[in-house]
C-alpha cells in the first residue's frame, strides 16, 4: 500500500484517512474495495452522501448517457434542461404530495453553502443579525455555518471571532429544563442582553452532535415559538434528510413545516456535489445575484439528483429504512449493549449511535472504530469527545450485509473490552 504521495504532499488537515489507513480504489453498493482487493462494509456512507449505495445502477447509466450526448456540464444559474427537469420532479413528487410550498434555491455545491444562503436570507428578511442555534449542533465549516456550530475543535480553526449567534441548551441536555421557555424568557426579559434573532436553526436529529433525536413535542413547540415571535425556523436536513430517518424530510414525523430547509449530501444522488435551500416564498427576498456561486449550476449533479429521487420513490426507500431500523436496534440492544452496561444506544431510521462516554478511557470509541476497520467495517465517530460510534449504512443495504456489518461491529466491541480487562 503506497501512501507516500499523501504523506509528502497532502495537507495535514486530512482526517478520515488516518482512521481508515488504506488506499480505496472501487466501490459498489454497501462495499468499498482497496488497492489490495480487500472488501469493506461501509457504515459511513460518505457521511450520508451515498444513501442509495455506491455507484447505484439506476443512476449511473443516466449520467453516462448525458455525458456521451454532450449534455451541458456548466451553466451557472442559466436555464437548462436538467435544472428544469429536477425542479419539476422535486415539486410534483416530493413537495406537493407533502403539502410543501417552497422556492428552490441552488446556492452552491455543498451543505455549508446552503446554510450560508439560509442565514443571509433570514437576516435580510427579518432585518436582524442574531440567530439562535442549539448546543451540540454541526452546520458546516465556513464562517457563518461555523458560528452556528458548537464543536470547539472546529471553531478554533476559524482564526477569527464567530459572532451573531446565541447558543441555546439542546432539549436533551438538562432534564426538566424547558429550552422553549428559556428562549422566550431571553426575548421577554429586557435585561437578558440577548437580541431577538432572525432565525432558529436546528437539526431534528443532531448527527455530529452524538445522534440525539429531538422529541416531536419539542419540535412542535419550536415551530410555535418561531410563529409567535416572527422568527424564521431553519431545519438543517443535510445529513439526516433524503430518507435517512425513514421519511424523506426528517421533520415530517413532527408534522411541522419549516420556513427554510437545507439539503445536500444525498440530494446529489450519486455522491455528486449539490445543495438546495428550500425557501418559504414569503421570505424569498434576494435580489438577482445577491447570493451566487460559480458551481451552483452543476448540471451532472442535477441529472443524478433527479435520478436519485426517482430511485428513492420507485424502490420505496423510506419503507426500506422503516423496515431495517428495528433490525439495527434489536441487534445492538441484544448483542452489543449486553457486553457492557456502560454502553447506551440512540437513533432513528438508519442513523444510530452507541454512546461510550461512560468509559473512563476517552479513547475507547476510537479504539472501536479502529478494531472495526480490522474486521473490514468502515464506521465513524460523533458527539462530545467523539465518544459515540455512529452507524450510517446505505439506506438500500440488503439485510444480510447489514447483519454482517453489525456482527463485525460486535466483534470490534468485544476486542476492545477484552483489551480493557
Amino acid at each position: 500500500m503506497n501512501t507516500e504521495v499523501f504523506e509528502n504532499y497532502e495537507s495535514s488537515v486530512r482526517s478520515y484517512c488516518r482512521r481508515f489507513p488504506t488506499v480505496f480504489k472501487k466501490s459498489k453498493g454497501a462495499f468499498m474495495y482497496d488497492e489490495n482487493g480487500e472488501k469493506y462494509i461501509d457504515f459511513f456512507c460518505g457521511a450520508g452522501a451515498v444513501n442509495y449505495g455506491h455507484n447505484n445502477d439506476y443512476i449511473k447509466p443516466k449520467l453516462i448517457e448525458y455525458i456521451e450526448n454532450d449534455g451541458i456540464m456548466h451553466a451557472l444559474d442559466m436555464y437548462t434542461t436538467p435544472k428544469r427537469e429536477l425542479i419539476e420532479y422535486l415539486e410534483k413528487n416530493i413537495l406537493e404530495p407533502r403539502g410543501l410550498n417552497f422556492k428552490v434555491m441552488f446556492p452552491g455545491p455543498t451543505g455549508t453553502n446552503a446554510i450560508e444562503a439560509a442565514l443571509k436570507l433570514a437576516r435580510k428578511a427579518k432585518e436582524r443579525s442574531n440567530v439562535f442555534s442549539l448546543m451540540g449542533c454541526f452546520h458546516g465549516m465556513t464562517l457563518g455555518a461555523l458560528a452556528l456550530t458548537t464543536d470547539s475543535a472546529a471553531r478554533k480553526g476559524a482564526g477569527v471571532k464567530l459572532n451573531d449567534v446565541t447558543h441555546i441548551p439542546a432539549p436533551y441536555m438538562y432534564p426538566g429544563f424547558d429550552t422553549i421557555k428559556y428562549m422566550q424568557d431571553l426575548l421577554d426579559d429586557d435585561h437578558s442582553g440577548i437580541e431577538k434573532p432572525a432565525a432558529l436553526v436546528i437539526e431534528t436529529v443532531q448527527a455530529e452532535g452524538g445522534i440525539h433525536v429531538l422529541d416531536v413535542e419539542w419540535l412542535k413547540a419550536a415551530r410555535k415559538f418561531c410563529d409567535d415571535n416572527d422568527i424564521v425556523l431553519i431545519v438543517d436536513d443535510i445529513q439526516v434528510g433524503c430518507a435517512r430517518t425513514g421519511t424523506y424530510f426528517s421533520f415530517e414525523r413532527a408534522g411541522i413545516v419549516p420556513d427554510i430547509v437545507v439539503l445536500s449530501k444525498s440530494i446529489g444522488g450519486y455522491g455528486l456535489p449539490l445543495a438546495l435551500t428550500l425557501v418559504n416564498p414569503a421570505i424569498d427576498c434576494f435580489t438577482p445575484g445577491e447570493h451566487n456561486g460559480t458551481f451552483r449550476g452543476n448540471q451532472l449533479s442535477f441529472i443524478a439528483a433527479k435520478a436519485g429521487l426517482e430511485y428513492m420513490l420507485e424502490n420505496k426507500v423510506e419503507k426500506q429504512v422503516q423496515e431495517k431500523a428495528p433490525i439495527v436496534k434489536e441487534f445492538i440492544e441484544k448483542e452489543i449493549l449486553q457486553l457492557d452496561s456502560r454502553l447506551k444506544l440512540r437513533g432513528i431510521g438508519l442513523i444510530w449511535g452507541i454512546d461510550c462516554s461512560e468509559f473512563p478511557d476517552k479513547n475507547f470509541s476510537d479504539m472501536v472504530t479502529r478494531k472495526a476497520f480490522d474486521h473490514k467495517l468502515i464506521i465513524e465517530l460523533a458527539g462530545r469527545d467523539n465518544s459515540v460510534v455512529k452507524l450510517m449504512p446505505p439506506l438500500v443495504i440488503d439485510k444480510e450485509t447489514l447483519i454482517e456489518g453489525l456482527k463485525a461491529l460486535k466483534a470490534a466491541f468485544e476486542d476492545c473490552l477484552k483489551e480493557l480487562n
